[in-house]
């Protein structure tokens, strides 16, 4: 029997209602999730813990999506990043271009739902790791 290894992602959106579903379709596939509302928060947020994945929208205020990727290729070079958008003053095309060429390992058109996100988390650090239990301790 093996034991869950708890895969852990920060996802990044400012839209607190899209946020909830998001997490719990990645809750569900097994993924513990820590949210922020915008990029600097998700800083805050990689600063206390590790994560192997980060997933985030590209418009929102204060630090936007692409500050945010740009950021995480200085101090985390190899941290995945899906980035997300449903466009602003642009096409989120347009958006979802300039994340990729900043860094974004995939991209995600909104409105999206929870099944595609799990995928392409599962496309980039596989579902839900396992590990073999531990040998009893004998005595």
């Amino acid at each position: 029997m093996t034991t869950p290894i708890q895969q852990h992602l920060i996802l990044v959106d400012d839209d607190s209602s899209l946020r909830a579903v998001l997490r719990r379709g990645l809750e569900r596939a097994g993924y513990e999730v820590r949210e922020a509302g915008e990029g600097g928060a998700a800083l805050k947020l990689l600063a206390s813990a590790a994560a192997d994945l980060v997933i985030t929208d590209l418009v929102m205020p204060d630090m936007e999506g692409i500050a945010l990727i740009l950021s995480l290729r200085k101090s985390h070079p190899k941290l995945p990043v899906i980035a997300m958008s449903g466009g602003g003053r642009m096409k989120p095309e347009g958006y979802l271009d300039i994340a990729r060429n900043c860094g974004a390992a995939r991209i995600l058109t909104k409105p999206c739902t929870p099944a595609q996100l799990v995928g392409l988390v599962q496309e980039l650090i596989g579902p839900r790791a396992t590990r073999p239990p531990t040998a009893p301790v004998s005595g």
